[in-house]
């Protein structure tokens, strides 16, 4: 059930801003206001929207018929509006990724502990069509245990070009990584249902973005210019993240790379094996059986194109808001988790070295859990 009542605020008025406030209204709730620091953006939504418009959100989060923020700003401007937003008790949804860096992310994760505001973090394609269905089959025990997972979100040429924030590591955070890899990042996490993680080790490669002869036949990066602004972040990378009950993930992402583009899921369980696009409507259910004789079995299910995510991840949001309890999906901690992640695959990029998100056992706790077992087996 979704308040009719509820007013939302957004900061950020650029597309994805208007598409939030769309799908808002569509769900029932109230855009009363939006903030940008652009005037152009600010007197476009005024007009479309008919709301009052912020040159900053400081007057977005004062104003008292906002009861829920949206964030659609560059990465490094998450955590000062979510702050001030959780802080006055609003209700917060930030788009992907949660903070440009884990320090500020973990921030905004204390902001929301201390809140009476809900927080939760835009991961739309958890709602898509084929992720939906699933979800659902898994929860059937169609596919037995899931053993490993192959995410990709790669373009063959698609860098955004120099001098945007996109290529800038003060205001993204990073490259290609934290821009689309983290969708597929997100979307195996959630899949497998978030098991702990162990290590992670990665590889970041800034191979295409600093070429003064840069091959762009879609015309992606608009007016390249490789002089014009310093780049400093990746445009692929390629990491393996290890799992405390043996599941792996591995991790292809890039902005740019020679091979052919695309941006999927292949699951593996002990019973069947799945593959979808990442924000697809259509789920490939892979299967073998002894039935007649050994054979293949692939199903094709269908799903509703009308299920693109936003929606639906809108929709949660306001559902939650309306409940009054904590939201079940898109949750701050599971952002959290995709945020330590990210962070480690940098920093294994950096040093040339895994790293483990869980501390290592002393030599006396390894032999204190070893005691009990030592002594059954004696007996």
């Amino acid at each position: 059930m979704i308040s009719p009542n509820v007013g939302v605020g957004i900061v950020g008025l650029g597309g994805m801003g208007q598409l939030h406030a769309s799908s808002m209204l569509e769900l029932g709730a109230d855009v009363v206001a939006g903030a940008d620091v652009s005037p152009e953006q600010r007197e476009r939504f005024a007009s479309e929207f008919g709301v009052t418009t912020y040159e900053d959100h400081a007057g977005l989060v004062a104003d008292e018929n906002v009861d829920a923020v949206v964030v659609t700003t560059p990465n490094c401007f998450h955590e000062p509006i979510a702050v001030a937003a959780l802080e006055a008790d609003c209700h917060v949804l930030v788009e992907k990724p949660l903070a440009h860096t884990l320090e500020s992310a973990e921030r905004i994760a204390d902001a929301a502990a201390d809140s009476e505001g809900i927080c939760m973090v835009g991961f739309h394609n958890r709602h898509t069509a084929g992720t939906t269905m699933f979800t659902e089959q898994h929860k059937r025990g169609r596919f037995g245990d899931l053993t490993h997972v192959e995410a990709n979100y790669v373009r063959r040429r698609g860098v955004p070009g120099p001098g945007s924030w996109f290529t800038n590591p003060e205001l993204a955070g990073g490259g290609a990584l934290i821009d689309i890899g983290v969708h597929a990042l997100d979307l195996a996490l959630y899949v497998m249902d978030f098991p702990e993680i162990v290590e992670v080790s990665g590889m970041a490669r800034t191979t295409f973005g600093t070429r003064e002869e840069y091959a762009d036949p879609d015309g992606f990066g608009d007016a390249w210019n490789a002089q014009a602004d310093t780049y400093e972040v990746d445009d692929s990378v390629s990491a393996f993240i290890r799992c405390a009950d043996g599941q792996t993930i591995t991790l292809e992402a890039a902005w740019a790379t020679n091979r052919a583009p695309c941006s999927d899921l292949h699951i593996r369980g002990t019973d069947a094996g799945a593959h979808m696009d990442i924000g697809g409507t259509d789920l490939s259910i892979l299967e073998a059986g002894t039935a007649g004789c050994d054979h293949y079995a692939d199903v094709e299910l269908t799903g509703d194109s009308a299920l693109t995510g936003y929606k639906e991840q809108d929709e949660a949001f306001l559902t939650a808001i309306a409940s009054g309890e904590a939201p079940t999906t898109n949750t701050i901690e599971e952002a959290l988790t995709v945020q330590r992640v990210i962070d480690a695959i940098y920093r294994s990029s950096e040093t040339g070295e895994a790293q483990r998100l869980v501390p290592e056992q002393t030599e006396a706790e390894t032999e204190a859990e070893a005691a009990p077992n030592a002594r059954l087996s004696n007996r």
